[in-house]
């Protein structure tokens, strides 16, 4: 009988994780608002403790986001795109000097027979840019009538952008009834073992969360503000995108060290400046991986590197970007429960029994 309600859970559980997995598009601004409410929960609890109701408390929150996130773009937005403006007029330069420093070099050391006339192609693409690039807006009617052309694309894009702030709102001020209602759920004998799970679980999701997002943000400033004294070009544009994706384990790194070393190379074509790049690329993460990490992130999901790759791969194969930015807090919530079945093992008669199998 015992065995049979276990089989009748574990499918339960099979049939809940297929039906997950084939609603998983539409799973996204649920996922994206789920998140966010977590992250800003304790902000609304902060709120509460100052004796302000929970409602006026999540409209605060929501308040202070939006002022944030209007404040980034009204200082990043300008740099960006003065720095962006700067690569489209670099543009011929930096394929002059392909033609005259990297294709010769190419041709020496690989044996390459390569005769290439890039000329016309860049600049008719640095024409266009130049020409609209200011006047970007003008395109957007365009882009609706493209997306126009499929109803159900822009219906699906316009759905996602809404509901995500809508279910915020929703998800913060009854947070504290949904997490009541789960735990009703839980059977009686159960309920001891999977509060302390889910006590370890929110321990190590929130602080992974919210350490991994200092440490994006403090990765960005440094990059940016490194490549800056090296006086590379298009050091903020290059730190903000190495920063943002360091939120996947390796990427952020190697995708800003590549594109700065290619821009020292077009800007300087001297060695000086590659090493003025792999210094500060060194020195980033050398103080995230002896101070940033462990400060703020600290061992908290346990997991070999190898791991680490095949859980962000992993999510990619199962859920695209969404599950590459989940993989890791999904990891470290397995892990609480992998150290509990490991401890229940160790501790079980299986384990610690003397006696030889079939004696």
């Amino acid at each position: 009988m015992v065995d049979s309600k276990r089989w009748m859970i574990f499918l339960g559980l099979l049939l809940l994780g297929i039906f997950i997995y084939s609603i998983s598009a539409v799973l996204t601004p649920f996922l994206i608002a789920a998140t966010l409410a977590y992250l800003t929960n304790s902000w609304v609890l902060l709120l509460n403790r100052c004796h302000i109701n929970r409602t006026l408390a999540v409209v605060l929150v929501f308040i202070f986001l939006f002022g944030l996130f209007i404040l980034s773009l009204m200082v990043l937005i300008p740099a960006l795109e003065a720095q962006i403006q700067n690569f489209v007029t670099a543009l011929p330069s930096i394929v002059e000097r392909s033609k005259t420093i990297l294709l010769p070099w190419l041709q020496t050391h690989l044996n390459l027979d390569l005769d290439l006339d890039l000329s016309s192609g860049t600049q008719a693409v640095q024409t266009v840019l130049q020409q609209h690039w200011q006047q970007a807006g003008h395109y957007v009617p365009s882009l609706l009538k493209i997306f126009a052309g499929s109803g159900l694309a822009l219906l699906g894009f316009l759905t996602s952008f809404l509901l995500v702030p809508v279910v915020l709102f929703y998800l913060l001020r009854d947070w504290d009834k949904l997490l009541l209602a789960i735990h009703a759920l839980i059977p009686r004998k159960a309920e001891p073992v999977v509060v302390r799970l889910f006590k370890e679980c929110d321990a190590v999701l929130s602080g992974f969360l919210r350490g991994q997002l200092m440490v994006m943000i403090a990765l960005g400033l440094l990059y940016s503000f490194g490549l800056a004294i090296a006086q590379i070009g298009w050091a903020l544009l290059i730190g903000v995108i190495g920063g943002l994706l360091s939120i996947v384990p390796y990427l952020g790194f190697t995708v800003g060290i590549l594109t700065a070393l290619i821009a020292a190379f077009f800007q300087y074509h001297d060695w000086t400046h590659i090493m003025y790049v792999l210094i500060v690329f060194v020195l980033a993460q050398s103080i995230e991986g002896s101070l940033l990490t462990p400060y703020f992130v600290g061992d908290r999901i346990h997991l070999h590197p190898v791991a680490v790759i095949f859980a962000v791969l992993a999510g990619g194969s199962l859920f695209g970007f969404l599950g590459i930015l989940l993989a890791l807090p999904v990891a470290a919530v397995v892990m609480v429960f992998v150290r509990y079945i490991r401890d229940r093992y160790v501790n079980s008669t299986l384990y610690n029994s003397t006696q030889t199998p079939g004696v």
